[in-house]
């Protein structure tokens, strides 16, 4: 407990520090870059290079308050855990490694952040040591491990500029086809770390992860970081790949939206959501807008940091229960948890004047002035419609209804460790949005468009709220017991197969050929013509040669034998 608090109360007083020095940085326009000599060995010197401006100082302050909060909840979440030190010093390892990441301007250093996260990142996911977890641990290490590879070449090509501090670069060699390459493998690393399509799978995945963990990765930590390093790589990316990256965002968007609509276990409806902003984020950054990014990036940290925290909240005192079905009514037990959960959800949704209104309603707006494509538009509206649709089906389920769990329960709200964790963050849920609009934002967007193309946002959110509370009170009766609706369901929840795509189809192929391979190859006609039919051959001339030197004196009297019989036949 004492680690906890010196960790919650460190965390916190350098947040403040250094949101102010942001504020102070954004206010004078400058940044500060620092540069550490670590060795000098004749001409040459090893430095460590720290920038900070106001981006990196304000991200940092975000991690580090939700960090010191994620800290306090663990305090009573985890209390009944007999290796709560390990945990908490595993959680400090993550949150070091993140800002190592986010003050760096040099790829050496960001690798080691990097690595670091995706290191921790498996020790958090496999913490509780069971089957499923082991299976997830390795999904996300696994594919992670595809973008730290991109990261390493991307490092090896930096070296035709004889630095890898590649602020200095970006815009100066634009034009470049190294600087052209580097982006592109930091667009692939980013893509791995962000879970985008075809790499989503891990995502839901790393739900074996203590909840404190999930509020943390989920937020500011883990998958933000693809996103953060392509906010700092936004200067060096050619329209090409921009419109990949928006494809892909895109689509990752509309998948994550239809998966979460059919998902029933708690943690992987949030899960989902929170692939469903990353593809928002994104795919407005392949647009250029990306301020609109980094903003949305920080209101999205808060409500979802504070929504696994409710969740955890609940399955906590749901005896371990993630399934929705079982739910139902625990705002007549839970009011205080269920307000701060609602809070968060419609924040999500971009409910004015929350939070996630300030930056989603500005991205969707931005969107509508732009003159990319339909397909764009579309999708971008669809996808917000499938975002309130899924909140509002997880409400229904979880919120409102008949109380669906076992007869003898002990729900109550005595965790007040835990309810102060979440009241630290609930504020800020509220308020944060339109500070941030004001520190962050130099000049302010003007956005004319017609009456109905400013509603349409609002007109959206009010019709996926409909079509979610429709198909929560229809999925009771006929919907579950029809096949034709199972069938479907299990394709959009499953994320187009995907998850069974990076499962079954990187192991069950790869394995039976292995099997054929070691049947036919390596015990067949390997063993024939290699060493086992060598062995065989010597083995049996070695052992007849022994029997004749064994039997000599017989075989020679047997020939003298022999040769007399032949010469009495013979004359």
């Amino acid at each position: 407990m004492v680690i906890c608090l010196v960790y919650f109360f460190s965390f916190l007083i350098f947040s403040m520090v250094m949101f102010i020095c942001s504020l102070f940085l954004v206010m004078k326009d400058f940044s500060v870059i620092v540069e550490i000599e670590m060795l000098s060995l004749n001409s040459s010197s090893i430095v460590m290079t720290l920038l900070f401006d106001w981006m990196s100082l304000l991200f940092s302050s975000f991690v580090l308050f939700i960090s010191s909060m994620v800290i306090f909840y663990s305090m009573e979440y985890m209390s009944g855990d007999l290796s709560m030190n390990r945990f908490i010093m595993l959680v400090v390892m993550f949150v070091f490694s993140m800002l190592l990441l986010i003050i760096s301007p040099n790829l050496i250093s960001i690798l080691l952040g990097w690595d670091g996260l995706g290191l921790v990142s498996y020790c958090l996911v496999i913490y509780y040591q069971n089957v499923k977890s082991y299976n997830a641990g390795m999904l996300t290490a696994l594919t992670n491990r595809l973008g730290d590879v991109a990261f390493l070449i991307s490092i090896a090509w930096m070296m035709n500029y004889g630095s890898w501090n590649y602020v200095y670069y970006l815009e100066v060699m634009k034009s470049s086809s190294e600087m052209g390459m580097i982006t592109c493998l930091m667009l692939i690393a980013a893509i791995t770390k962000s879970a985008q399509i075809p790499f989503s799978s891990w995502l839901p995945a790393a739900m074996a992860a203590p909840t404190p963990v999930s509020s943390l990765v989920h937020s500011s930590t883990l998958v933000t970081a693809g996103v953060y390093l392509l906010i700092r790589f936004n200067l060096s990316m050619s329209e090409n790949l921009m419109l990949i990256l928006l494809f892909i965002s895109s689509l990752t968007m509309f998948m994550a939206g239809l998966g979460a609509s059919f998902e029933y276990d708690l943690k992987k409806v949030i899960a989902l959501s929170t692939l469903s902003q990353l593809g928002l984020m994104l795919s407005i950054l392949s647009m250029g807008g990306y301020i609109l990014a980094f903003y949305h990036l920080l209101t999205h940290a808060l409500f979802k940091a504070l929504l696994f925290m409710c969740a955890g909240c609940m399955i906590h005192n749901l005896g371990n229960c993630q399934d929705i079905r079982f739910m139902g009514g625990i705002i007549k037990r839970m009011p205080l948890t269920c307000m701060i959960f609602i809070v968060c959800n419609v924040s999500l949704c971009g409910l004015p004047f929350m939070s996630g209104f300030y930056s989603k309603d500005l991205i969707l707006e931005v969107v509508s002035m732009g003159v990319l494509n339909i397909y764009i538009y579309l999708i971008y509206f669809i996808s917000t419609g499938l975002t309130v649709a899924y909140t509002i089906r997880l409400i229904y389920y979880v919120v409102s209804g008949e109380f669906n769990y076992f007869s003898f329960h002990m729900i109550s709200e005595l965790g007040w460790v835990m309810l102060k964790g979440m009241m630290g963050i609930v504020m800020f849920v509220v308020f944060m949005g339109s500070l941030l609009s004001w520190v962050m934002i130099s000049s302010p967007y003007f956005i004319c468009l017609p009456i109905l193309l400013k509603m349409m946002t609002l007109i959206v959110t009010l019709f996926g709220a409909w079509i979610g509370y429709e198909v929560s009170k229809f999925a009771y009766g006929y919907m579950v017991k029809s096949m034709k609706f199972y069938n479907s369901s299990f394709f959009w929840g499953n994320m187009w197969n995907m998850i069974y795509l990076s499962t079954f189809g990187v192991n069950y192929y790869p394995l039976l050929l292995g099997e054929k391979v070691y049947s036919s190859l390596d015990q067949g006609w390997s063993e024939f013509y290699g060493s086992q039919n060598l062995y065989f051959s010597i083995s049996k001339n070695s052992s007849f040669f022994q029997f004749i030197h064994k039997n000599n004196l017989k075989i020679f009297m047997i020939l003298v034998v022999m040769w007399l019989m032949i010469l009495l036949i013979m004359f």
